[in-house]
């Protein structure tokens, strides 16, 4: 085949944008080393790939597989895996994350008192450490 249209490859894969991807995907193997179906004859590697969809040298089928396979984000898992359920250490984190929770509200109900308003918020005097002795006036 001296020169590849749209219009051979078209009757190999119906639809035109998954022909370019199609041919994208087998460029970029042949651009990596794959071994090529046809002769080169001095044809840049998305020729050469569209060629060898015209021409049915290369299974359609498993470029569209490989194509998938290579953008998709979520990683196949296989059953055989082992699932963690927790990770080493983490009941005693657990632990004293509750351990702290405890502590925090038994010094939260101790704390009424100690600062600002009724309404639990501390005032700006608490915040910015009272006012110092002899300065009353500021």
């Amino acid at each position: 085949m001296a020169r590849v249209t749209v219009e051979d490859c078209v009757e190999k894969v119906a639809n035109r944008f998954e022909l370019v991807m199609l041919a994208a995907q087998r460029a970029r193997k042949i651009g990596s080393g794959a071994a090529l179906t046809l002769d080169r004859d001095n044809d840049k590697n998305p020729v050469v790939a569209l060629r060898e969809i015209a021409e049915e040298t290369v299974g359609v089928e498993d470029l569209k597989e490989e194509l998938i396979r290579n953008n998709q984000r979520v990683i196949e898992m296989d059953d055989s895996e082992d699932i963690i359920d927790q990770m080493d250490g983490e009941e005693e984190w657990n632990a004293l994350a509750a351990q702290s929770a405890a502590m925090d509200l038994d010094r939260d109900s101790d704390d009424d008192d100690d600062f600002g308003d009724d309404d639990g918020e501390p005032s700006l005097e608490d915040l910015a450490g009272g006012v110092p002795d002899g300065d009353d006036d500021l």
